[in-house]
């Protein structure tokens, strides 16, 4: 992993404990891939192939700290997420090769206006503006797959100024991260860089100003968020 030029003009991540840098690409996000959150926004998880959405590069926070709450919307919810980085691209990729295209892991968080998805929803419109806002995609610093492993089980957890909001296994994704790969690849031809958000367990729920968020996924670097008075400027 080389240093990233300052006028590289992709968002570039950091890495735990090291002074250089990922560069990203595009940000791909999986809806509802955990049994208990699909059931939860009332879906059936058990007839739902994955889908997927996304967001723009700039709507990456590395390392979190200060978010400011965005415009057009009174209900701003947290989504704890592993989010998994690609080192090797491709298409069609089989699962059992998909791992070998994992650069490394970090902890998300996926904001999301939930008061303008459920808008979209029942109008039968894009999710667009509920997901990809400025600000929405947290992320922390990045840990190559040599030293975190494959991510493959573990807790995933996040709280709100201390109080436990949601809990989960990794082990209990709906489709495990070979298989996010694998089908995303059928889509889209990926690349070097991007990003894949992978779901959120149950407990998913509402922040105002002024609350601290700490997302954890069980071996990777925590992340931490203040929502702050907004917009974005």
């Amino acid at each position: 992993m080389t240093q990233v030029p300052s006028d590289w003009p992709r968002p570039a991540l950091p890495l735990r404990g090291s002074s250089a840098l990922f560069p990203a690409r595009r940000v791909f996000c999986v809806g509802r891939n955990y049994a208990d959150h699909a059931r939860e926004m009332g879906s059936d998880p058990e007839r739902e192939p994955p889908f997927f959405f996304s967001k723009p590069q700039d709507a990456l926070v590395p390392l979190g700290g200060d978010v400011p709450y965005p415009m057009a919307t009174e209900a701003l919810h947290h989504e704890v997420e592993l989010v998994v980085a690609l080192g090797l691209g491709g298409h069609h990729i089989p699962v059992d090769r998909a791992m070998d295209h994992v650069w490394g892991f970090a902890v998300g968080i996926d904001l999301t206006r939930r008061d303008l998805q459920t808008q979209a929803k029942n109008s039968g419109r894009p999710w667009d503006m509920s997901k990809g806002f400025d600000a929405s995609a947290p992320i922390g610093a990045l840990s190559p797959i040599a030293e975190c492993g494959p991510m493959a089980e573990g807790a995933i957890s996040m709280t709100v100024n201390g109080e436990s909001r949601q809990t989960g296994r990794l082990e209990d994704m709906i489709w495990p991260v070979p298989d996010v790969i694998a089908f995303l690849s059928t889509l889209m031809v990926l690349q070097p860089g991007d990003l894949i958000y992978t779901g959120t367990p149950a407990g998913v729920g509402a922040v105002v100003e002024g609350d601290e968020l700490r997302a954890e996924v069980e071996g990777l670097a925590p992340l931490v968020v203040t929502i702050v008075p907004g917009p974005v400027l």
